[in-house]
Parts: C-alpha cells; structure tokens; sequence
C-alpha cells in the first residue's frame, strides 16, 4: 500500500492522474448519459411516470423507435433537412472563413490581435440575444429587408418585384443565422493552422515562376487541410443538432432533427421515440468524426 502511495506521488503518478481526469469526465457526463438514452431508446412508450417502461406489460427490448426513423417520412425529412442546411452553412463558413483567416496571417502581430479580438466578439453576446437581433434584422419592415428588397427589385424584371422578401420562418434564415454563428469556429482552426505554415514556401514558388493562385492551390492548400477539416467538423456538427435557430427562425412544416427530438420529449412525451432519434444522430455525427481521425493518423503517420 505504501509503494502503491508513494507511486501516486511521484512524477509519473501526477502524469497518470491528470491524464485520467479527462476520461472520468468524459466516462460520468457523456458515456453514463449516452447508455442511459440508449437504454431509453429500446424501452416502451407508457402512460406513467416517467413516460416508458422495461419488462413485464412492455418487452423488455422493444426497437419500434427505430424501425419508425427509416419507415416515417417525418424523421428522414428531417435528418435530410438537418443535413443540408448543415453542410451549406459548413460549405459558406469555408468561403467566408478561409479568406478571414488566411488574411490574419498575413497582417502585423498588433493588427492581428486586434482582428481575433473582434472574431470572438460575438461569444461575449448572449447566444439567444444574438438570433433575437437577427429576428428583428430579418423582419418585413427592418432596414435590412428594405435594402436586399430594393436590391433584388432592382436586379429583377417588374414581373418579379416583391414588396418584401420572405425571409423568416425558410431555410434561407436558418441558414444565414447559423454561418453567422459558426464562422468563428471555422476561423479559429483555420487560423491555427495557416499561422504555422512557413511563408518561404510560398516565396519559393513564387521564385520558380508559379503565380498566386498557382501557390494557393498547390502549397497553401493541402497544408491548410487539417485545419479545414477540423473547422468543418466544428461547424458542421452542432449545426446538424441545432435547436434554437430553427424553433425561432426556421419552417415548423421543414423542422430540423433537433426541432423533432425536442417535440418528441415534451409534446408527445414519447421518450423512446425521442431517444432513438437522438442516438440516430448521435451515429451520424460520429462517422465524419472517426473518418477524420483515421485521415489524421494516417497522415501523422505517414510524416
């Protein structure tokens, strides 16, 4: 028992420690929670409280849950719709994001700490002030609705002017609000890894006759990859679960999956249901997750 102490307390027993505090953390606030709406997900649907039940009126193992996700339109129409609005407002993050961060590298260090200052300005507004305001952006009457609508009246025949352009309550409002919201995410790793790419690489092939987009494409390009991928992932996850966004400025009749997990737990009290659509997405935001890692180690290892 004293060795056992005394091994606790010497270096490698403080290394040992820290590195597990992680993994109980992870262990008791993502893996007990994740078997417990697995264990949830297979129960029964009941009239008591709480609202399922295990063995004897019910099965013990009941996958009706899941059978409905492939056979109800309800739930693919959402996983689609979460999927796409996910991954365009991944693809506009990378267009907005890329140069925003490409250009941080390039600017003077008092420049460039001013510029991240103001990247993460948004985070110090509470989240659902931030969608409120862009409610009041998007509404009929708001300055920027007249603007875009004078554009587009101006852009278009007569036949196709509008008065006002719907913009609240569409995909398109989602959308917006989320690249909005996300871009950070997509800065922050891209910046990472575009400061620590070596600009004499650049240099050089500008010297053997490449021209600047020649360069990009051929070395700023693939270097930049992990940290493209990893903003990717930061966006496109949480977008994909997104909640808050589509209740207040998306399509009731298009919701997206975590609009549908929502009204599955508190309007129709269907906690199985509810618990196989969440460990459904659950699954589909893992998979971009490990084929990520593999790519990561499989190029480590190649170095």
């Amino acid at each position: 028992m004293r060795r056992g102490l005394a091994h606790w307390f010497d270096r490698r027993g403080w290394s040992d420690l820290i590195i597990s505090v992680p993994y109980l953390w992870l262990s008791f606030f993502f893996l007990v929670p994740f078997l417990i709406v697995l264990a949830m997900s297979v129960a029964t649907k009941s009239p008591t409280a709480p609202p399922f039940s295990f063995g004897g009126d019910y099965p013990l193992v009941n996958l009706e849950g899941y059978a409905r996700l492939v056979s109800d339109g309800l739930y693919l129409r959402a996983f689609l719709t979460s999927v796409w609005n996910a991954g365009v407002a991944t693809v506009f993050c990378l267009l907005l994001g890329y140069p925003m961060a490409l250009a941080l590298t390039r600017v003077s260090r008092s420049w460039r700490n001013i510029l991240l200052m103001l990247v993460i300005l948004p985070f110090w507004t509470s989240f659902l002030l931030r969608v409120y305001a862009w409610m009041g952006l998007m509404g009929k009457s708001s300055w920027f609705n007249v603007l875009l609508t004078d554009l587009w009246n101006g852009a278009v025949p007569v036949a196709w002017a509008v008065k006002s352009l719907p913009m609240m309550h569409s995909n398109f409002a989602v959308i917006l609000v989320m690249v909005y919201t996300y871009l950070p995410f997509m800065i922050l790793p891209l910046y990472a890894s575009l400061e620590r790419l070596d600009p004499t690489l650049d240099e050089a092939a500008l010297d053997l006759g490449s021209r600047p987009w020649q360069v990009f494409l051929d070395v700023t390009l693939p270097q930049s990859l992990p940290g493209l991928i990893a903003g990717g992932l930061l966006v496109f996850i949480p977008a994909a679960g997104e909640l808050v966004i589509p209740t207040l400025v998306g399509d009731s009749a298009a919701p997206m999956i975590g609009r549908v997990i929502s009204d599955e737990f508190s309007s129709a009290r269907d906690w199985p249901m509810a618990s196989a659509v969440a460990v459904a997405l659950l699954v589909l935001m893992v998979v971009p997750t490990m084929i990520y890692t593999r790519y990561q180690a499989k190029s480590e290892g190649a170095k």
